[in-house]
């Protein structure tokens, strides 16, 4: 049952977290940025993994749960003066009520109708942070979120560990103002993500949830029942969600009714496709790759736009979807299991070596 069983895995596992932990050391700006959004989207898609890779319930609404978590960090610290460390898990659980209202509807729909009602929740609660509560809110222009600190006394008048002195809250601060500095919130919460993610799959909770995805008629027989389970993977799915988007608001410094929406959702789907579902590698396979193919759609809308003629430049606004849709394409015809089954099958041949055909 263990994950690491050799003394080289714990090595290489401790030198790639510590080459993550100091990229801001060696790496440009932009690259940290990349690996920021890389590492937010992993969280979202791990809960999105537990309830449609796990549970078999197909879902559109993460990115409103994320929005969910983004005001409500952000609420909580502007109104209520909160750090954003508590309110972080604060905002995630918030964001798992709100999952669980919109997964009431798996009681009696499921399939397509399912996939409509959590639709639905992408169109509400935008809606909902544009018209109601104005003063709070402040409708569609949003909200700015402060950045996120950590205080520590003064010692002998002075401050350590790279904080620096606050006349006005009278202590030494650091504050987490870049992307250099707020990678480290996001490596943390996304290794406490997937280890939580990694132990639900192999709990009681997760070989219910399969069964549930597999067969719910039999796995009621057995004594399980499949409403509250559910109900259950919602609330996780949107907790995640609600977490990634607390993360999101704090690295932008501002959240509003499409800082992410229904594209999100589904570019999230798509992610879990393409790494693999109800599989531990897949969130962090299909972020890393869809990222990357957006980045180099990017890189590539210049060149694009030197080859088409004048009246077609504006197709280069399409190239990002385009290519997205053609990699879902790909992995759907020819690997529809993903690419963490494809790395499961290519650890299994290096270690059947010279035999492994």
């Amino acid at each position: 049952m263990s994950v690491l069983r050799k003394r080289w895995q714990y090595v290489v596992l401790f030198v790639g977290l510590a080459a993550l932990f100091l990229l801001p050391a060696y790496s440009s700006e932009s690259t940290v940025s990349f690996v920021n959004r890389v590492l937010i989207a992993i969280v979202a898609v791990q809960g999105l993994n537990i309830l449609t890779g796990y549970t078999g319930q197909i879902s559109l609404g993460q990115a409103a749960f994320m929005t969910v978590g983004g005001y409500a960090s952000t609420l909580l610290v502007t109104q209520l003066g909160w750090n954003f460390f508590f309110a972080l898990p604060v905002a995630a659980l918030s964001a798992g009520v709100v999952g669980l209202i919109f997964g009431l509807p798996s009681l009696r729909v499921k399939g397509f109708y399912l996939v409509m009602a959590t639709l639905s929740a992408q169109f509400i609660i935008p809606w909902i942070t544009r018209n109601i509560y104005g003063d709070i809110l402040h409708g569609a222009q949003g909200l700015n979120v402060p950045v996120p600190i950590i205080k520590l006394p003064v010692i002998n008048n002075l401050c350590f560990f790279g904080t620096q002195f606050d006349g006005e809250l009278g202590a030494c601060v650091y504050r987490f103002a870049t992307s250099d500095q707020f990678i480290h919130i996001s490596l943390v919460v996304v290794i406490l993500s997937t280890i939580v993610a990694h132990n639900i799959s192999r709990s009681r909770l997760g070989r219910a949830l399969v069964s549930i995805r597999d067969n719910d008629l039999a796995a009621e027989l057995l004594g399980i029942d499949p409403f509250a389970y559910k109900l259950k993977a919602f609330f996780i799915a949107a907790v995640f969600a609600g977490a990634a988007g607390a993360m999101l608001a704090h690295n932008l410094r501002h959240i509003n009714s499409v800082t992410v929406n229904l594209t999100d959702s589904i570019l999230f789907m798509g992610m879990l496709v393409v790494g693999g579902l109800g599989t531990s590698l897949g969130p962090i396979f299909g972020a890393t790759l869809v990222i990357l193919l957006e980045e180099i759609a990017t890189v590539m809308s210049p060149w694009v736009i030197s080859v088409l003629p004048d009246n077609a430049a504006g197709a280069t606004a399409a190239l990002r979807p385009l290519i997205f849709g053609l990699a879902l394409i790909v992995f759907l015809i020819f690997e529809p299991r993903g690419l963490a089954h494809r790395w499961k099958l290519t650890k299994a041949a290096w270690r059947m070596r010279p035999f492994s055909r």
